[in-house]
C-alpha cells in the first residue's frame, strides 16, 4: 500500500495519464553514481594534478556546492573541461556497479500492461545515459526519454515542468512522478503534478532516509496494486 496525498490508499491508475520516473537512484541504484564522483573522480583528478586526495575533494565538492540545481552541474561537458579529464572513461571505469534498483524490473514490466504513457525523466547529461543504456536494458520500458539537457533547465526549474508539458500535452494533476531529490520533487509539486512520491533508499549501499516532505517507497515494485501481487 501506498501513501498518496496523505491518505493510505492505491494509487488508482485508470485515472493517470503519464508516469514520469528519474533515472539514477529512483530506476538505477545510485551507488554508481556516488562512487564515481565522491570518490573515483577525486583519486583520479589527485593523480592527475599531482595533488593530494584531501586538497581535490576540497576542490571538488566545493565547485559542486556551488554548482548545484543548475544545469552545469549535470553537464559532463562542464565537469570534462573544468577537471581536464576523460569524465566518459571515469564511467567506464565503474560500469560493473550498474544496476537496477531492486523492484525496478517487476514494476516497468507490469507497467506496461497499464493506459498511461511512461516517460523518463532526468537530469542526466546524454552521454551519462547512453552509457548506462549499455548497460542496463531500460530504454524500451519508455515511450519517451527526457534529459534536462534538451531543455537547457533543470528539473528543479518551473521551466523544466512547463516545457515538458507543453511538449508532451498532458494534464500534470493526472501525472505521478518518483524521484529521490527533494528539491526536483518540490518542483514538481508546485507546479502541479498530481502524485509525487519519494525513494527512501536510492543508494543500495547507504541507509534509507528516514523522514521526507513526502510519501516514500522504497522499491518501485511497491507501487503495483496488492490485488496483483495477490493473485
Amino acid at each position: 500500500m501506498v501513501k498518496v496525498d496523505n491518505q493510505e490508499k492505491e494509487i488508482d491508475w485508470q485515472n493517470l495519464d503519464v508516469v514520469l520516473l528519474d533515472m539514477d537512484g529512483t530506476l538505477i541504484d545510485l551507488h554508481f553514481d556516488n562512487r564515481l564522483w565522491n570518490s573515483h573522480l577525486t583519486t583520479v583528478y589527485a593523480q592527475t594534478h599531482k595533488i593530494s586526495e584531501q586538497k581535490a575533494a576540497e576542490l571538488l565538492f566545493a565547485h559542486m556546492r556551488s554548482n548545484a540545481g543548475t544545469i552545469e552541474f549535470y553537464c559532463l561537458d562542464y565537469w570534462a573541461k573544468f577537471t581536464e579529464l576523460d569524465i566518459m572513461q571515469l564511467h567506464r571505469d565503474l560500469v560493473d556497479l550498474l544496476r537496477f534498483r531492486d523492484g525496478t524490473e517487476n514494476f516497468l514490466r507490469w507497467l506496461q500492461s497499464q493506459p498511461s504513457r511512461t516517460l523518463m525523466a532526468t537530469n542526466a547529461h546524454r552521454s551519462s545515459l547512453q552509457i548506462k543504456a549499455e548497460h542496463i536494458d531500460m530504454l524500451g520500458y519508455f515511450d519517451k526519454v527526457v534529459s534536462s539537457h534538451d531543455y537547457q533547465h533543470v528539473k528543479e526549474s518551473q521551466t523544466f515542468w512547463q516545457t515538458l508539458v507543453n511538449e508532451e500535452n498532458f494534464d500534470p494533476a493526472r501525472a505521478l512522478f518518483v524521484d529521490d531529490n527533494e528539491s526536483v520533487l518540490d518542483a514538481a509539486k508546485q507546479f502541479g503534478i498530481g502524485h509525487v512520491l519519494c525513494v527512501a533508499s536510492p543508494d543500495s549501499k547507504r541507509p534509507a532516509r528516514s523522514d521526507s516532505a513526502y510519501r516514500m517507497i522504497n522499491g518501485l515494485d511497491e507501487l503495483i496494486p496488492e490485488s496483483v501481487n495477490n493473485r
